[in-house]
C-alpha cells in the first residue's frame, strides 16, 4: 500500500510510557506499511515503563528504543483515527476525525505481572481495529 494513503492511527495517553506505546508497537508490527502508526501523551513521561517494555519483548516486539512524545494539535489533525487511552479533554477535538476512547487499566507502576494481561487485551483491540480497517494483520 502507498504510505501516503495508508490510514494514520493515533494512540493517546497520558504519558505515553504504557498503553498507547503498546498499542503502536501492535499496531506497526501487524499493520505494517499498510498503516501510519502514532502515539503520544498529554504529560509524556521521561522513559517508557520498563515493566511495558518487557511484557511487549515476551510477545516478540522491541520497544525499548522508544520514547514517550509530546502530543500536538498537528499530531491530531493529520491523523484519521485517534484512541485515547485515559487522556481525558487533554486531546483536541477535530470534526470529521473518528475519535475512539479505550478504558484499559494504566501499567504504570506494576511489575509485568500485570502488564500481561492489559498487553493482551490492547493485542485483541488493535487486532479489531485492523479489521475494522479492512487490513488483514501480518501475523
Amino acid at each position: 500500500m502507498d504510505p501516503s494513503t495508508a490510514p494514520s492511527v493515533l494512540f493517546v495517553c497520558v504519558h505515553n510510557a504504557g498503553r498507547s506505546q503498546m498499542a503502536a508497537a501492535f499496531l506497526s508490527h501487524l499493520g505494517g506499511d499498510r498503516v501510519q502508526v502514532r502515539s503520544a501523551g498529554s504529560a509524556p513521561a521521561d522513559t517508557v515503563n520498563p515493566a511495558v517494555v518487557e511484557a511487549m519483548r515476551e510477545a516478540g516486539i522491541d520497544i525499548s528504543a522508544q520514547t514517550p512524545k509530546i502530543l500536538t494539535t498537528e499530531t491530531v489533525r493529520t491523523s484519521d483515527v485517534v484512541i485515547t487511552m485515559g487522556c481525558g479533554d487533554a486531546c483536541p477535538y477535530f470534526p470529521g476525525k473518528r475519535y475512539l476512547d479505550w478504558t484499559l487499566e494504566d501499567p504504570a507502576g506494576q511489575g509485568v505481572a500485570a502488564v500481561r494481561p492489559i498487553r493482551d487485551e490492547i493485542e485483541q483491540r488493535v487486532r479489531g481495529l485492523l479489521t475494522e480497517l479492512h487490513i488483514e494483520p501480518t501475523a
